[in-house]
C-alpha cells in the first residue's frame, strides 16, 4: 500500500459537464437554505437545537457528486445536512426529522439530523464522535467479503473526530485488511470550542494516514469541483481493492457549533470574517456565472425555486401530526411496547 499523500489543486483538477456543475450550484444553495430555516425554527421554538453547516457547502456538494448511488454506502455525522440530501435523501424527510413528525423514518425519535435511509445506503447517524467510523469499517468488511464489486463506503467527520480511539481503530483495521473504505475529514478547524491547534502538534488530518500505510488526499474544502476530483479519485482507488483512502478537505464553520454554542467565547469575530472571504457559496455563484454555468436570470431563478421548495416542505411538515402518545415505549425494545411501572 502506498504512504504518499498527494495535494489536489484547484477548480482544473476535474472536467464536469454543465450539468453536473448545476447540480453542484443547485445542492449547495440548497444546503444553505436549509441550514438558515433549521436556525429560524430554532428561534421560533418549533425545534429544539439546529446545526449549522455553513462553510461546508462546497466540501458535501462535492462529495455527493462523487457518491455513487445504488452501489455505495454513506456514514454520516451531524453536520451533513446538504450532504445526505446531495446523496438522495428527500428534503420532506429532513424536515420531519427536525420537527418531529410521525412520518419521520425513526417515527419523531432521533435528536435533529440523525437520519436513517437503509434503502438510500444512508446509515444512521450516531451521536458518539468518531463512532461512525468502526460502523463505516464493519460495512466495507461485510461488502469486501462478499465479493461485490465497486461498491464503496463513505465515511464523514469532521478533525475533532480523529481525537477519538475509534477513529484510529477504524483507519488501522482498514488498512490491514485493504477495506474500500473512504474517510472523509471535513476540517473546519474548530471541534466545538476546541482549535486543532491544541488537539495534535500536525496541522493537517492527511499527516496521520502514514502511521497506518493509508493513501492520503487534501483538497481545498471552499472548492466543490477540488473536492469532486479528490473524492473522486479516493474512490476510484478504494473501489479497485487499493484498500482505504483519507480524503482531507480543508473549510471552516461560520456559525457556532449549534444553536447552543455561542462561538464568540472561544473565537474573535475578526477570525471569522476573514474566513467569510472563502465563503463557498457566493464564490461558486461567481464561478457559474464566469464559466456561463447559469445566467444571471436563471441564478434568480434557481434561487426563488429553492426558497419556494424548503418554504412548501417546511409548512408541509408543520401541518402533519407529531407521533401518537401512545408509541412512546415503541421502538426500544423487542415485544411488546408496554412501558416497565
Amino acid at each position: 500500500m502506498s504512504t504518499a499523500s498527494t495535494q489536489t489543486g484547484s477548480s482544473t483538477t476535474a472536467t464536469l459537464t454543465r450539468e453536473q456543475l448545476r447540480t453542484l450550484l443547485h445542492d449547495m444553495l440548497t444546503q444553505r437554505a436549509v441550514d438558515t430555516r433549521g436556525f429560524q425554527l430554532n428561534r421560533q421554538g418549533k425545534i429544539g437545537i439546529a446545526m449549522g453547516s455553513e462553510g461546508h457547502e462546497a466540501v458535501q456538494a462535492g462529495t455527493g457528486l462523487a457518491f455513487q448511488r445504488g452501489r455505495d454506502l454513506l456514514y454520516p455525522y451531524y453536520r451533513n445536512t446538504g450532504l445526505i440530501l446531495a446523496c438522495g435523501f428527500p428534503l420532506i424527510d429532513l424536515f420531519r426529522s427536525q420537527l418531529a413528525r410521525a412520518k419521520d423514518t425513526t417515527g419523531g425519535r432521533s435528536i435533529i439530523n440523525h437520519v436513517t435511509a437503509r434503502k438510500l445506503g444512508i446509515a444512521s447517524i450516531s451521536s458518539i464522535i468518531a463512532a461512525q467510523c468502526t460502523h463505516a469499517v464493519g460495512a466495507a468488511w461485510s461488502i469486501k467479503r462478499s465479493g461485490a464489486k465497486d461498491r464503496v463506503v463513505f465515511c464523514q467527520f469532521g478533525e475533532g473526530a480523529t481525537s477519538q480511539g475509534e477513529w484510529h481503530e477504524a483507519m488501522n483495521f482498514a488498512a490491514v485488511h485493504a477495506l474500500p473504505v473512504v474517510f472523509l475529514c471535513e476540517n473546519n478547524k474548530w471541534a466545538i470550542s476546541t482549535h486543532i491547534s491544541k488537539q495534535m502538534r500536525v496541522p493537517n488530518i492527511a499527516a496521520h494516514a502514514a502511521g497506518y500505510a493509508i493513501h492520503a488526499i487534501t483538497a481545498d474544502g471552499f472548492d466543490p469541483i477540488a473536492v469532486y476530483a479528490a473524492v473522486s479519485e479516493a474512490r476510484e482507488r478504494a473501489a479497485s481493492g487499493a484498500g482505504p483512502v483519507l480524503v482531507e478537505s480543508h473549510c471552516y464553520r461560520f456559525l457556532s457549533h449549534t444553536t447552543d454554542d455561542d462561538d464568540r467565547t472561544y473565537r474573535t469575530r475578526d477570525e471569522v470574517a476573514e474566513q467569510r472571504s472563502n465563503d463557498p457559496v457566493p464564490r461558486f455563484e461567481k464561478y457559474a456565472l464566469e464559466h456561463r454555468v447559469v445566467t444571471p436570470d436563471e441564478l434568480k431563478v434557481l434561487k426563488r425555486e429553492i426558497a419556494e421548495t424548503v418554504n412548501h416542505a417546511t409548512d408541509s411538515v408543520e401541518a402533519e401530526p407529531y407521533p401518537d402518545a401512545a408509541s412512546l415505549h415503541g421502538n426500544t425494545y423487542a415485544g411488546p411496547d408496554d412501558p416497565w411501572i
